[in-house]
């Protein structure tokens, strides 16, 4: 199980997770995100976790409506490995983001986690907010299907992560399920989390 801690806003936090065993964490470039980080504050980061021997641990940086442009500069000042496209980006526009990337599916009903299906990609609930709110996803979409592309997300913790089992999903990525406040982690929750979500199949 692919684990994602996002809305990392300082080293304490990222330090907690990669101990943990997080597999990658996110930083938001988003402005309009009460978890938004500089992408100089979020190289500080990167780099200290590096020097404590997390270089492994996958660092995305979450976009909204970036030019590509943006997202390449925005990639390395923040020394992120890749980008988390967390709107309805057309072929084109993506095709010009030259660095990895991941689609985020932001599922408003049961056809829109068929989008994209041969590609691994994030499926989180619809809101106008573009996520980190907390909004669950219907998991009677995902029943008799593979699931084996997705990274679930949307209002995701510690206590119901149990009722993913079963359902064969690569991965779980969490950002409000593990806080103490928006852009604070707790790190009780956080290990909790990760916890759980290693035992579920």
């Amino acid at each position: 199980m692919f684990i994602k801690i996002c809305g990392i806003t300082n080293f304490e936090d990222s330090l907690i997770a990669s101990e943990n065993g997080a597999d990658a964490l996110g930083f938001v470039f988003y402005e309009k995100s009460p978890r938004y980080i500089k992408p100089e504050i979020a190289r500080e980061i990167i780099e200290k976790l590096n020097s404590f021997g997390f270089r492994n641990t996958k660092k995305f940086g979450l976009f909204v409506e970036k030019s590509a442009n943006e997202i390449i500069k925005i990639s390395q000042e923040s020394n992120i490995s890749l980008a988390q496209l967390h709107w309805d980006i057309d072929e084109t526009n993506y095709s010009e983001i030259a660095m990895s990337k991941i689609r985020v599916i932001r599922a408003k009903n049961i056809n829109d986690i068929n989008l994209h299906k041969n590609n691994i990609r994030f499926i989180d609930s619809y809101v106008e907010s573009f996520g980190g709110v907390g909004h669950r996803l219907n998991l009677e979409w995902f029943l008799n299907r593979d699931n084996s592309k997705i990274i679930i997300a949307g209002g995701l913790n510690s206590d119901n992560l149990h009722e993913l089992q079963g359902f064969g999903f690569y991965g779980v990525d969490v950002s409000s399920g593990v806080e103490l406040y928006k852009g604070k982690k707790d790190r009780i929750k956080v290990i909790e989390f990760i916890k759980n979500a290693k035992n579920i199949i």
